[in-house]
This record gives structure tokens, C-alpha cells and sequence, in this order.
């Protein structure tokens, strides 16, 4: 269990930084929009969708490296008073019962999504638009791949914590 869970937290890990780069691709999309726009009066509509791709792209990928990495929203108003064993069974909870039926209806219906924009060879219906607006729903499809990827190795490391830990659910320390 444990080398399964390395093995998602590797793919997690992996796919957050090499798409941390499209947020770099996203500011100097903007920056030439920016530059065409005030210093040339002009834009390009394929430029503008870019910019809407890179975000995509950027705010997709990144979101089971942020669950990894706790960077996600969580309110702490009792999870942070819990032990690792009271958090493991949180994470465990919240995992097998809300993170992972949400991420893998969504990665579905996601797919779903962009297997029908792909058949049909969904198009910008902008004018000088981009020609695979399937791409932008296969990031779609991707970054819930990702999350429930992601959702999977928490699940697998909160029994690893329950099952290793002998502590109690609150922290003792705290209650002193």
C-alpha cells in the first residue's frame, strides 16, 4: 500500500510542477494581449482564449498538488485540534465519502465532455477563434483525473496513519 501510495503522490507531484509552467505560458499571453491592446489598439481573438486556456490549464492542474500539499480550503475549527490518528480519520471520512465520489463523477462527466466536443471537432464559434475547444475540455477531464488521483493516495496514507498510529482522536497535549 505504501508503494502505491508514492506512486500516485509521484504522479500528483509530477503533474503539479511541470503545469506550474502554463501559469508563466498565461502571464506572457497576457503581457503580448496587453501590449497589443494599449500601445496598438489591437487584439486577436485566439489570443484572448489563450489567455482563458492558460488559466484553465493552470487552476485544473494544480488542484490535487494543492490537496497534497494542504494548500486547499479547510476550515480548521476542529481538524486542527485533532491528533494525526483524529485527522487521518478525517481525511479517511471525508475522503471515501465526499472527495472521491465528487472527483470520480467529475472526472467522468468531464470525460464525458470532451469525448463529444472531440468528436465532433468542437471549434471557437469566435471569429479567429481556436480551432479544438476539445483541448480545453480535456484539461477539464484531466485535472479531476488528477484530483481523484490524488484523493486516492490521501485516502490510502489516512489508513496508513490510522493503522500505525496509537494515539487518541484529540490531542492530548492541547487539552493540558
Amino acid at each position: 500500500m505504501k508503494k502505491l501510495t508514492q506512486i500516485l503522490n509521484n504522479i500528483t507531484e509530477l503533474t503539479g510542477k511541470v503545469f506550474a509552467w502554463s501559469t508563466l505560458c498565461m502571464v506572457l499571453i497576457i503581457c503580448l494581449d496587453v501590449i497589443l491592446r494599449y500601445l496598438f489598439n489591437f487584439t486577436l481573438i485566439w489570443i484572448i482564449e489563450l489567455e482563458t486556456y492558460f488559466f484553465a490549464i493552470s487552476f485544473l492542474m494544480a488542484s490535487g498538488y494543492a490537496f497534497k500539499h494542504n494548500k486547499h480550503v479547510r476550515v480548521d475549527v476542529f481538524y486542527s485540534k485533532y491528533s494525526k490518528k483524529g485527522k487521518a480519520w478525517t481525511e479517511l471520512i471525508g475522503g471515501l465519502f465526499l472527495l472521491l465520489p465528487w472527483s470520480l463523477i467529475s472526472t467522468y462527466v468531464c470525460y464525458l465532455y470532451f469525448f463529444k466536443s472531440w468528436k465532433i471537432g468542437e471549434t471557437s464559434s469566435q471569429p479567429g477563434g481556436l480551432p479544438a475547444i476539445y483541448v480545453l475540455k480535456f484539461f477539464l477531464f484531466l485535472g479531476f483525473l488528477t484530483l481523484t488521483i490524488q484523493a486516492i493516495a490521501s485516502i490510502l496514507q489516512a489508513i496508513q496513519e490510522i493503522r500505525t498510529s496509537d494515539d487518541s482522536l484529540i490531542n492530548t497535549a492541547k487539552q493540558k
